[in-house]
């Protein structure tokens, strides 16, 4: 690896952003003017079937598997063609990310943006997939566990293993241990317990589903599952074997979808005879 010097300030350079080089700018706000489309339910769901935006889709799912009046529209934002910067999408997050949800449930819309706020706001409002009193603690730690390593899995390993433009070893190795760590730390946890926050099903386990079932399977990252021995974690294997069997967690995988098999694809979500003919299994890698 070349030795770099960084410079006295830093400026933006376009030409060397690799993969995402074409939308990633250190400016936020929006770029062009978008009205989003809107459906009739209460829930206006805009994300993409991502690690974090099946969070969300998981969430609602769940919720209508449990009898809740959570039924949603779910509009695809494609990232990687920049629709995070219509105007319509930042005025419901600023930070530009998916998922964002409106919730016309009051006399007034309100939005949330950030994952993590979506499905902590969804299980106060129903009173689902949270746990109260001395074990809310618990839940809420855990959550907010998966919260804050997700950039270390994705925008940290994630990026420099699969999306730079050239491959370094130093970057490589301090986010692979770092996954490896996270993935041992889930290990040890739920090698003691049902699920993270013990023997209730939570928003902590849907948050760090998203992410780690990927890995399990073998289906994210150029075939990161053998590069970082994610077969060594056999209690998350049992983890996300028993959460992945789960109908509203199939179901949600698929909203928003719009790669591979096109049976398993879901590109807008209006009610539940949308699934009707649909591959409710996680894909694998093409």
């Amino acid at each position: 690896m070349s030795q770099y010097t960084p410079p006295k300030v830093w400026t933006h350079d376009a030409e060397n952003g690799g993969r995402f080089a074409n939308i990633n700018r250190p400016t936020a706000g929006a770029r062009e003017d978008k009205v989003l489309p809107a459906g009739q339910h209460k829930f206006q769901l805009h994300s993409l079937a991502t690690p974090n935006g099946v969070k969300a889709t998981i969430m609602l799912e769940e919720l209508l598997e449990a009898g809740h009046a959570a039924e949603y529209d779910a509009y695809t934002i494609n990232i990687g063609e920049g629709e995070q910067f219509g105007s319509g999408f930042v005025a419901i997050n600023p930070n530009s990310k998916i998922p964002a949800l409106v919730d016309r449930t009051g006399e007034a819309p309100i939005r949330v943006f950030e994952s993590g706020a979506i499905l902590l706001h969804l299980a106060e409002k129903f009173d689902a997939f949270q746990l109260t009193g001395p074990k809310r603690a618990e839940m809420l730690s855990w959550l907010f566990w998966q919260i804050g390593s997700a950039p270390f899995i994705g925008g940290g390993f994630g990026h420099f293993y699969a999306y730079a433009p050239e491959k370094f070893e130093y970057p490589i190795n301090r986010y692979a241990m770092e996954t490896k760590r996270l993935f041992s730390v889930a290990d040890e946890r739920l090698g003691e317990a049902r699920f993270l926050a013990g023997d209730d099903y939570t928003i902590a386990d849907i948050a760090a589903f998203a992410w780690m079932a990927p890995f399990v399977e073998g289906n994210i990252y150029e075939d990161a599952k053998t590069f970082l021995s994610i077969d060594e974690y056999e209690n998350v294997a049992r983890w996300v074997g028993e959460i992945g069997k789960r109908p509203a967690v199939k179901r949600g995988r698929i909203v928003n979808k719009v790669w591979g098999d096109e049976n398993s694809q879901l590109r807008e979500r209006h009610s539940a005879a949308d699934f009707e003919g649909k591959v409710l299994e996680p894909s694998k890698p093409e």
